[in-house]
């Protein structure tokens, strides 16, 4: 079941998305729809690359920084 929402965009931005929506023959409604899809999408991939590397060794910053260092590299 779809919900109903108000959101307030830039008039420009809501321009843009009318003429895109119109190119891509949809209504501004599933445009937005499919970028929030892919902003989430998005999130989902990071969240599962975090979790396949939870088991690598931790270093911390200080010693990334010690290690450019000492290579020369800062």
């Amino acid at each position: 079941m779809q919900k109903r929402t108000t959101v307030y965009l830039h008039p420009k931005l809501h321009k843009a998305l009318k003429i895109k929506a119109i190119q891509m023959s949809i209504n501004v409604s599933e445009l937005i729809n499919e970028a929030i899809q892919l902003f989430l999408k998005e999130d989902a991939i990071d969240l599962e690359a975090i979790d396949s590397r939870k088991s690598e060794p931790k270093i911390s910053f200080e010693d990334v920084l010690k290690n450019l260092k000492k290579d020369g590299l800062v």
